[in-house]
């Protein structure tokens, strides 16, 4: 009875060590700005303000801290999302928002495309972790704007998915490289056409 008991209390969850965060949030700006590979351990060690004890400590490698990185980039987007399904009520009205949030990305400073999109074409390897982890992302993406589609009444929501993310992913790579202008604008002639397919 005491053991089960023991087994069935709830475990206290502690916050990241500050370090820990210190190197995430470094290898954050860090990979995005200048690619994955580009940036060594040393230089991670040395902007983070940590000694290389810490860092092995908390990530071991910088493979590990790679992996982190992506994960953070997409637990950070699905919050985003759960957000902007909770402020909208209709599914058009959510589909207008998320394109409203991918203007804004690309037309923020800094902007030099999308971090999944960069994080695989630097791991060549399908098999990769890094690779893999992608792929999660841009699977559940897919299914949330089929989701989406579906809700607004589109008959064809898979497809209308589909259309959408490619659409998304060359407004990202078209806004990065080009005209960022003419790369939002075409995302959203393209978004809008889609969701009138929706009502006919």
């Amino acid at each position: 009875m005491g053991q089960r008991a023991r087994d069935s209390a709830p475990h206290r969850v502690l916050p990241p060590a500050p370090a820990k965060i210190r190197i995430l949030e470094t290898a954050d700006r860090l990979f995005y700005d200048e690619g994955i590979r580009s940036v060594g351990i040393d230089r991670l060690i040395s902007e983070s303000g940590v000694t290389k004890a810490t860092f092995y400590k908390h990530y071991g490698s910088k493979d590990r801290l790679i992996l982190d990185y992506i994960t953070g980039r997409h637990e950070h987007f699905v919050a985003f999302v759960n957000d902007l399904l909770a402020a909208n009520e209709s599914s058009e009205d959510a589909i207008r928002a998320l394109v409203d949030r991918i203007v804004s990305t690309i037309e923020s400073p800094g902007f030099r495309g999308c971090p999944f999109i960069n994080a695989a074409i630097e791991f060549t390897d399908v098999r990769h972790p890094v690779r893999e982890l992608v792929l999660v992302h841009r699977d559940w993406y897919a299914g949330i704007v089929a989701d989406l589609f579906k809700g607004a009444g589109h008959p064809l929501p898979g497809d209308a998915g589909d259309e959408f993310i490619l659409a998304r992913d060359g407004a990202m790579m078209g806004g990065y490289v080009g005209d960022s202008i003419a790369a939002v604008t075409a995302l959203q002639r393209i978004a809008e056409r889609i969701l009138a397919d929706s009502h006919r």
